[in-house]
């Protein structure tokens, strides 16, 4: 059973609010040499039209075009697909509700979906039902979950119990956190074969420690060895939080591969 968080609800009015503090252009750089980017990249056909379901402010849509891929946003949030087109006007939007997608059957050669399906509170069903109607046959899907890792597993009672008191003080639904299996699961039943799976985003369960050691000065001189070298640091950190054993126990979500058949 997924982990369910409560807070408030992502409505497109949470969205606008969440879009208004990033910057299109910014988000592009960040994509540029994120490792996000290069798992998504090997995930991809050679060629063909590719659908980001949930696009946001586009810095995916924007950086996949700029490198030669046919590509086109769909997000339901206005706002946000403004706000891309004003930085990047050339940029293929569209508003749509991802559960009913003004798409022709088989159309798309990849679809990708980066932290949207968990927000439905009925779960990721019908959006996966229509991610499987529009792709073509052997088609790819990139999607990606917040991940029931291995502190969210131990973590699990406090967890549902912390939710059970928010839900009973007003607070609405607001994402599922899902283990391996219960994506495989979910994909299975729509048609999907998984091809692999990629945790990632480790540095969000461990910030406030980050941050700690940085205050300390232990990321950078050592604890009062040498000059800091940042580039040096930042390298070793990155492989440090992209090892396997901390992407099993604190990976913030999850990529899933997938083919339809």
């Amino acid at each position: 059973m997924p982990l369910a968080y409560y807070s408030r609800a992502a409505t497109e009015a949470f969205w606008a609010e969440h879009w208004a503090g990033h910057d299109t252009s910014d988000l592009v750089e960040i994509a540029r040499t994120s490792p996000l980017t290069a798992i998504i990249e090997a995930a991809l056909p050679a060629s063909g039209r590719i659908l980001e379901a949930g696009c946001g402010l586009g810095q995916y849509v924007v950086l996949m075009r700029e490198r030669g891929r046919s590509a086109t946003g769909a997000d339901w949030s206005l706002d946000a697909l403004r706000r891309c087109r004003a930085a990047a006007p050339d940029t293929p939007l569209a508003a749509m509700d991802l559960a009913c997608l003004a798409i022709a059957s088989g159309r798309v050669d990849a679809y990708v979906s980066l932290g949207v399906v968990e927000h439905d509170p009925a779960g990721p069903d019908r959006v996966l039902a229509e991610a499987a109607r529009v792709l073509a046959p052997r088609g790819r899907l990139i999607l990606s979950v917040p991940y029931w890792n291995g502190v969210r597993k131990v973590g699990a009672i406090p967890l549902r119990r912390q939710g059970r008191r928010i839900r009973a003080a007003g607070g609405d639904f607001y994402q599922y956190a899902f283990s391996r299996g219960e994506v495989r699961t979910a994909l299975q039943a729509h048609g999907f074969r998984v091809l692999s799976f990629h945790p990632y985003d480790p540095a969000r369960m461990l910030r406030p420690f980050l941050r700690q050691l940085a205050g300390r000065g232990t990321l950078s001189a050592g604890g009062g060895g040498p000059a800091p070298t940042p580039g040096r640091d930042v390298s070793v950190l990155r492989r440090v939080l992209y090892s396997g054993p901390v992407l099993r126990m604190c990976a913030h979500m999850l990529l899933a591969v997938a083919e339809r058949a």
